[in-house]
């Protein structure tokens, strides 16, 4: 599923024109990214939660050169799954 998939089945589950859908689903990942930016946790009760961890630096090695190459630290964002969802997919 795309996000104009997912657009289309909020309009048709919620009863919402694809226009408001549209707004409704780009909030809600504009919040989750807001959030995040900001370095909260997102919980989703039943669903999940997003949270942004800290990668150190660290070194490694280019494939072809074999040379060494420092990897430089980043945040990654991580999500964890949900009792409600784990239950519902398997």
């Amino acid at each position: 599923m795309n996000k104009n998939e997912l657009i289309a089945a909020v309009a048709d589950d919620a009863g919402l024109s694809k226009s408001d859908s549209e707004k409704a689903v780009n909030a809600v990942f504009d919040a989750i990214t807001a959030s995040l930016k900001q370095g909260d946790e997102v919980r989703l009760m039943g669903f999940g939660s997003f949270g942004v961890t800290h990668r150190a630096a660290s070194e490694g090695r280019n494939p072809r050169t074999g040379e060494k190459i420092t990897i430089p630290a980043s945040k990654q964002v991580k999500f964890k799954v949900g009792k409600g969802l784990k239950d519902a997919v398997n």
